[in-house]
């Protein structure tokens, strides 16, 4: 064990978050190989263990994240998201003293490392909490209209919320923010569960609110594909926003050509830059053309985020270590780093990723929150926002007049 760091990850391999956690799993890999492929983290390997966290219940990822820290000894745990624990995995972790870098997107990762902020030391989200979505989102829409890409023919906004609390912050931060650029909220938030198979009747009642804008915050791929199939059955004239997993694979799979012109948004993504396109080639080479490295890049970043900071620090340690991971959490919270998605600069109360330009105005010192426009399946999808990461301009979507 002196020879390596074990580094753990709890990734949804079974579930409605499956699509999600194989590329959680291969970032982890592959970040990994190239810490190897490179000497290590000062000369020892890095040593990757993987648990499912199937539905992501609390009862999943807290036993997870125990048997990472009591069978495998991890030094951290680092991985994408797992919606449903609400942090309850913070308190393992935080008894064995180790290093935790999540995905998780939650406003209440601000409120339990502020809440002591000695004994939860360890715990980085390593992208912007779910909030900025929503104030990004009318932000966005608002720059839209006012550049003159966009002229929306009212100022009517409709909203659909997922069930989950990450949905529901999203739908709310945007209902609160819309009347303060100019928009009227006409329906919503409305909250629906997943699965929902049937997405017609709900389309109807929005379409009597007549919304140029319609959000809908739920995030699961399979659920956004039903809804974006029978949306376009008789579409609405309306900009039509859907959250974080219309960008996988799996959703355009099934979607198919009908997802052209859906705006998407993601607070930690893969920009079209050099540094960006050449992971994504890396990335594919290695896992297929099918796979999604704007996915895969999160526990990619974080994993290469950690061993700088192992380096830095002079050496990682074990569950019950504390001082040699206080220093390792100093460095990472010191040390801006240039990653794959941007860069990520973590802030000193909430210890998570701060977002551009949503709560910085410097990109070099921001995580930029990128949205998308989808294109023609097949198609790499282009960024519309912010600049200087945008490599084209909104195109009117074929539906809207």
């Amino acid at each position: 064990m002196n020879d390596v760091i074990p580094i753990g990850s709890m990734v949804p391999l079974s579930g409605p978050s499956a699509a999600d956690g194989k590329e959680f799993r291969n970032g982890v890999l592959l970040a990994a190989e190239e810490i190897n492929d490179a000497g290590g983290v000062l000369g020892k390997k890095v040593e990757p263990h993987f648990v499912n966290s199937g539905r992501q219940t609390a009862e999943e990822v807290v036993r997870a994240a125990r048997g990472l820290i009591t069978r495998h000894k991890v030094h951290a745990i680092i991985n994408g998201y797992n919606i449903g624990p609400q942090n309850s995995e913070y308190e393992p972790i935080a008894d064995a003293g180790i290093l935790y870098i999540h995905h998780n997107t939650l406003l209440q990762h601000h409120d339990t490392i502020m809440s002591n902020p000695k004994r939860y030391f360890g715990c980085f989200m390593g992208d912007p909490a779910e909030y900025w979505y929503g104030q990004g989102f009318i932000k966005f829409i608002s720059w839209l209209r006012d550049t003159g890409q966009w002229k929306p023919r009212n100022k009517n906004i409709a909203i659909i919320s997922g069930a989950k609390p990450y949905s529901i912050v999203i739908a709310n931060a945007m209902a609160s923010a819309s009347s303060q650029f100019g928009w009227d909220l006409t329906f919503g938030p409305k909250i629906v569960k997943s699965p929902t198979p049937d997405w017609r009747p709900l389309l109807s009642e929005i379409r009597d609110h007549d919304p140029a804008v319609l959000a809908n915050t739920q995030f699961y791929a399979g659920d956004l594909a039903n809804f974006q199939l029978q949306f376009i059955e008789n579409p609405l004239d309306c900009l039509l926003y859907l959250q974080y997993g219309a960008l996988h694979r799996s959703f355009s799979e099934i979607v198919g050509d009908k997802g052209k012109g859906i705006i998407v948004g993601t607070v930690i993504g893969l920009p079209r830059d050099k540094i960006g396109q050449d992971f994504a080639k890396r990335y594919r080479q290695k896992f297929g053309e099918n796979a999604t490295p704007e996915v895969g890049c999160q526990p990619y970043t974080s994993l290469h985020h950690y061993a700088i900071a192992v380096a830095l620090a002079g050496g990682s340690g074990g569950p019950g270590e504390f001082e040699v991971n206080q220093r390792v959490a100093k460095k990472l919270k010191s040390t801006v780093f240039r990653s794959v998605s941007g860069s990520i600069n973590y802030h000193d109360k909430w210890q998570s990723a701060i977002p551009y330009p949503d709560a910085i105005h410097d990109p070099s010192l921001g995580i930029p929150h990128i949205f998308y426009q989808l294109r023609e399946f097949g198609q790499d999808n282009s960024i519309i926002a912010p600049e200087p990461y945008t490599d084209s301009r909104f195109v009117k979507p074929i539906w809207l007049s």
